[in-house]
């Protein structure tokens, strides 16, 4: 069965995913470093990365909408990839902040240019019964490259300590594999909506009106989770806090993406069989021990556990839950959909993290980890009660 609904678009689109992460996710541990050893201060690092991810969140919605008007995904989808690839070795050519702006904004833009088109072709690719497995399987890939990326940081840095600037470079290598992979897909025949002219960048805030009532229920639900939800960085400084040194650190958290990329696929396909809200929900649950857990860890090993369990939630709903707003919508909308959803998810997770960071400082990391496993334990019901599948 996985050898029928594994289409050739969904291996190169999953390859695609696979080095782009690989390249990205190389330098997540290093970036704050670098950015600090060429001078940002932490106040302009958190401006930095609230810009580049307010750029990406927002971009989502208008290039979904965009590529549904113009019923096109593979260039939103090729474009998208390479504007990523070709930011990393720019962070590194100059070191002006206006410069180190641009190219960070650039790989945002990236990724906002080609989520919604990508999701489409994967919901395109599969059929209701199959959407699970589809989404499953591409964040498997995908997360595999935030397993293999860290560990190639990880392995130049011991020969060359501190030479995080020629890891950029490193990272571009991934990147045009990524480019040369995109370049093998092709647009199937898609009808265009009737439509005048170009939608306007804040268009697809429209698409909320004329949505279904199933799909406002289940981004509501979502949203909600989102913003108490915070970056997974607290997950990794309540680690270190706990006792942990920085090179644990990296390692538990690549740990954690290695549970979720060999899970994804498997609780995709048996989200398929179960049921996607029944699966997501599952999820929630296990996310709620992780996070009241992590409230009062100390112990290395038990850490590892809470980031075993956290690793399983993640794969029980990230794909899941792309998977389930395409099922709710019309096909012809789902670019603009999913494009709304991350939009707005972005945003609340640039809330979320706000919030959260203000909390630690003031109340100390605890409250953090109760509130929001009792949110969690709470939105359970709702989407058990309020959200059709």
């Amino acid at each position: 069965m996985m050898n029928k609904a594994i289409t050739r678009t969904v291996w190169i689109l999953s390859l695609v995913s696979l080095f782009t992460d690989t390249a990205s996710e190389m330098l997540y541990p290093v970036m704050p470093l670098y950015l600090k050893s060429i001078g940002f201060s932490i106040i302009l690092i958190g401006i930095l990365e609230g810009i580049a991810e307010a750029v990406a969140g927002l971009s989502k919605g208008y290039f979904g909408k965009l590529s549904d008007h113009t019923g096109k995904r593979m260039p939103f989808v090729q474009w998208g990839y390479a504007f990523s690839a070709l930011s990393k070795p720019l962070m590194a050519a100059f070191v002006y902040p206006l410069w180190i702006f641009f190219a960070r904004t650039l790989d945002r833009m990236g990724k906002g240019i080609r989520t919604g088109a990508r999701d489409a072709v994967l919901s395109s690719q599969a059929t209701p019964q199959t959407k699970g497995m589809i989404f499953g399987f591409h964040r498997s890939m995908d997360t595999l490259g935030a397993v293999i990326g860290p560990l190639l940081a990880l392995l130049y840095l011991q020969w060359y300590p501190e030479d995080y600037r020629t890891l950029f470079f490193i990272a571009f290598v991934p990147g045009l594999l990524a480019i040369g992979c995109s370049g093998l897909l092709k647009d199937r025949q898609v009808v265009p909506k009737p439509a005048t002219g170009s939608p306007r960048f804040f268009s697809f805030l429209g698409y909320w009106k004329t949505s279904p009532t199933k799909y406002k229920r289940l981004v509501i639900g979502l949203l909600l989770f989102t913003l108490f939800n915070s970056s997974d960085v607290f997950l990794l400084l309540k680690a270190r806090q706990a006792g942990m040194n920085d090179q644990n650190v990296i390692m538990v958290y690549i740990f954690y993406n290695l549970v979720y990329a060999l899970f994804a696929f498997p609780l995709g396909a048996l989200a398929d069989k179960v049921g996607l809200k029944r699966m997501f929900i599952v999820g929630l649950m296990v996310f709620t021990i992780v996070y009241g857990g992590m409230a009062s860890a100390t112990d290395k090993y038990l850490i590892y556990g809470l980031f075993f369990l956290y690793g399983i939630y993640a794969a029980a709903t990230e794909g899941v839950s792309k998977a389930w707003i395409s099922n709710l919508v019309d096909n012809k909308d789902t670019a603009t959909a999913i494009g709304t959803f991350t939009a707005f998810q972005s945003i609340c997770t640039l809330l979320a993290s706000s919030m959260a960071g203000l909390l630690w400082y003031y109340y100390g990391a605890n409250i953090i980890f109760w509130s929001t496993a009792a949110a969690a334990l709470l939105l359970q019901f709702y989407f058990a009660r309020v959200v059709d599948e």
